[in-house]
């Protein structure tokens, strides 16, 4: 009867998949009709100090400025929005980020590597490379590279994490 009374779950969620979860959650508040990203930072003690996603600053209008991927710079997304990446460590726990991890939906680009790596993080944990071949992305790695961030691509436990906002019983 003991082994019944001590028994867990065996269907919990690993510390990468649910910090890869709050990530993509996280991801949902964006308002880009075409590319969500989120991030979560995440302490030694495996406690999140940050998280972000991908949208305009702070006071600058997601009805005036433009959400469009073509055109002429200043009437695309391009020049306003600020990455998850930046976002999770301007929104971070007031504090030091040194030898924090960040999960990240999408590997980062060179403006963010920039950020992750002046901040201190030492791990990148991405799910996606979708951009892996870009001038941004190969920068971007060739930054880490030099500034020792470990990099790994994640492969989930369970390729589905189901949130429900009722419980039965």
């Amino acid at each position: 009867m003991t082994a019944t009374r001590n028994a867990k779950r065996s269907d919990y969620l690993s510390w990468d998949d649910y910090f890869m979860a709050v990530a993509l959650l996280s991801a949902q508040r964006s308002k880009d009709p075409n590319t969500q990203v989120g991030a979560c930072i995440v302490n030694r003690q495996k406690r999140i100090v940050g998280v972000g996603y991908n949208g305009f600053p702070t006071g600058c209008s997601d009805d005036t400025l433009p959400w469009c991927r073509e055109g002429d710079f200043l009437d695309t997304k391009y020049p306003y929005v600020c990455h998850a990446e930046l976002n999770a460590i301007l929104n971070s726990v007031p504090g030091n980020l040194t030898d924090c991890r960040i999960y990240t939906g999408l590997f980062p680009c060179n403006e963010c590597a920039k950020v992750i790596i002046q901040a201190g993080i030492r791990e990148v944990v991405y799910l996606s490379d979708k951009y892996a071949g870009t001038d941004s992305v190969r920068a971007a790695r060739m930054m880490f590279d030099q500034a020792k961030v470990a990099c790994r691509r994640l492969v989930p436990a369970s390729p589905v994490v189901s949130i429900q906002f009722s419980q039965n019983g």
